[in-house]
């Protein structure tokens, strides 16, 4: 699987990881819809830590697909909503 994170790079992460990375994006859409910023934040600093923790960084020149694409950490609460709304970021 190929995660994006916005502004950072692309990283090949293990298809294992996209349960736990799924389950931290639902808890990131319910802290959006309650207007939770900094428990938003938390949980993609989460996000971010695992990808780049259990991930191997692909080069520049790499131009596959990304499978999920994860805001950088400046992101506001109204981008994360226009972003990702009730959806969240992982696609299933």
């Amino acid at each position: 699987m190929i995660v994006r994170i916005h502004a950072e790079g692309q990283f090949q992460v293990p298809s294992a990881l996209l349960d736990t990375l799924n389950d931290l994006d639902n808890q990131a859409v319910d802290a959006v819809a309650k207007g939770d910023y900094a428990r938003f934040l938390h949980l993609l600093r989460q996000m971010h830590r695992l990808v780049r923790e259990q991930g191997k960084p692909l080069p520049p020149s790499d131009l596959r697909v990304s499978d999920v694409v994860l805001p950088s950490e400046d992101i506001t609460l109204d981008e994360a909503r226009a972003l990702f709304g009730i959806a969240g970021l992982i696609p299933g």
